[in-house]
């Protein structure tokens, strides 16, 4: 395979394992923190916005027109908005201490319990497949920003990275919940992770290597769109609802000056030979 393919693979694999380390959150803290899982949504959400306009989004414009660009931009919000109607992104389930005084208020004692446990760990499996099929086409996305170079592929790479520990979180809670099993809960969350590189897989498989110039910037608009709407689809509002309005907006602008940062500090110091 050629050098950009195995590049993306890697940083694929650690915007993937990022769930895993959601799911040790979980492991070593059965009720996560929700307001710092907030901030960290928050801190993502800046990150994301910043390569969507400030990076993918400005060169398709400056490369291929205004026009074409904004095609290309919101063909990708379409594109993901059709993944989401279709599997919308699950949130957290509540945990063992508010499903056990639920039971007792209803006063339904043990059977209700196992049948909670029943339908948590259902929708534990069915929060990992979600996720994994959310999984997929960021793997794409990284793919093709390792394609034009490799400072986009790592801006990407870290931003998904950060919105993937949540949904690790999302992944293992339910499941730790339901089997009482650290390991289940870890290895499902890390296994709903591979979906990433398996996207790189398949479109290095599937797309040409030596894809035409103005095809792949109007591809990288497309990756905006869809880093755009995940932003305002799902991270943020996670983010208001757990950590409050004013200190996620804070942490969106954080997330937004160290990425515009990276942005510029990358693009001076990496060579021109690595295909920037």
């Amino acid at each position: 395979m050629e050098s950009h393919v195995w590049v993306a693979l890697a940083l694929s694999f650690v915007g993937g394992l990022s769930t895993s380390l959601g799911a040790l959150l979980v492991i070593l803290n059965p009720t996560p923190d929700l307001k710092r899982l907030g901030l960290l949504q928050g801190f993502a959400a800046g990150l994301m916005l910043s390569i969507s306009f400030l990076d993918l989004a400005h060169n398709a414009l400056n490369s291929i027109g205004f026009l074409k660009a904004n095609l290309w931009f919101f063909a990708g919000v379409l594109f993901f908005g059709f993944i989401v109607k279709f599997i919308p992104e699950p949130t957290f389930v509540p945990t063992d201490d508010v499903i056990r005084k639920k039971t007792d208020d209803d006063g339904s004692g043990k059977d209700m319990m196992k049948k909670h446990r029943r339908q948590v760990l259902f929708s534990g499996i069915i929060t990992a497949v979600g996720i994994s099929l959310h999984n997929f086409p960021e793997g794409i996305a990284v793919f093709l920003g390792s394609v034009k170079g490799l400072r986009v592929g790592i801006n990407l790479a870290i931003a998904i990275a950060l919105h993937n520990i949540p949904e690790g979180v999302a992944v293992a809670l339910p499941l730790y919940f339901a089997t009482k099993s650290k390991w289940q809960a870890f290895k499902y969350a890390t296994l709903s992770g591979f979906a990433e590189p398996l996207g790189v897989v398949f479109v290095a498989v599937f797309f040409p290597s030596n894809l035409n110039p103005e095809i792949l910037e109007g591809l990288l608009a497309s990756v905006g769109g869809v880093m755009a709407f995940l932003t305002l689809h799902e991270l943020l509002p996670l983010a208001f609802d757990y950590a409050g309005q004013k200190q996620a907006v804070k942490a969106v602008f954080v997330g937004m000056a160290i990425m515009s940062a990276s942005l510029y500090f990358l693009e001076i110091s990496l060579p021109e030979e690595i295909g920037l």
